[in-house]
């Protein structure tokens, strides 16, 4: 990352000397727009071509890793494969895998938005995170914004009784372990490169999914069965790799600019990209309540855009 300059007559220096906190959520927005393709994909993988969800999700990280490996070795050569802190790295990996697991599974037997709507208990979970680990401070406005958008999160599903089963349960073990994952991101981006915490996150995922498809095969489960994919199954799985690389590459760099507590409002992004997969692919048509409620997190998320900015604007000024 290039060091700011003082003058702003150029377009690229007056990029330069954007706040790395606003830049970070402009990254975290894009990344959770683009993050749902890949929960969509694995929705179409297992209820239209039979692909269960424990394979979805290990050839997942298989194709990061090797896609991982390639852009490291391209940009940062043999160095780019190796991570300062592996161990914490490879458990990074360990964490993202078996929360992608349980969500994969999820959108097996609930529609894309509902799954998306129980595991949007996880800013919440995070923002407690990031106080206790991380030390950050979380003023109300903060607060008041995340509350908005869970608020809208909740009006866009109107969770049914049927969510309260044992199935609801598995979002909210994603909502979990995603949160210490990204508080790993926070700790162990000063000190890696991201592609390289990508390759090794890679790493970590497919062992331990590796291990989880041995033993659920191996017991029969039908959410661990191998099966071989047809043309548009591979096609679908190798995207779910690339978005997978891209977007959590992308949630790194947005974490190495700003604050895990102040990024954590804008994933309600990703509940207003999945009600609109599951209109365009899965016939799942919002009501105008609905619509209310993709306001609602919407509002949330650039009123705390437009508060960092002011925010910004004041410690330059002092």
């Amino acid at each position: 990352m290039s060091a700011r300059e003082p003058v702003t007559s150029s377009p690229s220096q007056s990029v330069s000397a954007v706040d790395p906190a606003v830049q970070g959520m402009v990254i975290m927005g894009a990344a959770m727009m683009v993050l749902p393709l890949m929960d969509a994909a694995s929705k179409a993988l297992t209820t239209w071509h039979g692909v269960s969800p424990g394979q979805v999700t290990f050839l997942r990280f298989a194709f990061q890793s090797v896609l991982a490996a390639f852009i490291a070795w391209w940009m940062l050569g043999p160095a780019g494969l190796r991570a300062g802190r592996l161990w914490l790295n490879l458990l990074r990996g360990a964490l993202i895998g078996i929360a992608s697991l349980c969500f994969f599974a999820a959108v097996k037997y609930m529609p894309l938005a509902d799954a998306m709507a129980v595991f949007f208990v996880e800013p919440f979970i995070l923002t407690l995170l990031s106080v206790i680990a991380l030390k950050e401070r979380v003023g109300w406005r903060r607060y008041a914004a995340m509350a908005v958008g869970f608020f809208g999160a909740l009006v866009v599903i109107q969770p049914s009784w049927e969510l309260f089963g044992p199935v609801s349960l598995l979002p909210l073990g994603t909502a979990t372990l995603f949160s210490v994952y990204l508080i790993l991101n926070k700790t162990l981006a000063a000190h890696d490169e991201p592609i390289t915490m990508q390759f090794t996150a890679g790493i970590g995922g497919t062992v331990a999914l590796g291990i989880a498809m041995l033993v659920g095969n191996g017991l029969a489960m039908e959410d661990f069965a191998v099966s071989m994919p047809g043309a548009v199954g591979w096609s679908l799985l190798f995207a779910i790799g690339a978005i997978s690389t891209v977007g959590h590459l992308a949630v790194v760099q947005a974490f190495k600019r700003a604050p895990a507590s102040l990024l954590a409002p804008f994933q309600y992004f990703e509940i207003v990209m999945a009600v609109l997969f599951g209109l365009l692919l899965f016939g799942d048509f919002p009501s105008a309540s609905k619509w209310l409620g993709i306001a609602l997190i919407v509002a949330s998320g650039l009123y705390l855009f437009h508060r960092e900015q002011v925010v910004s604007r004041r410690r330059r000024q002092a």
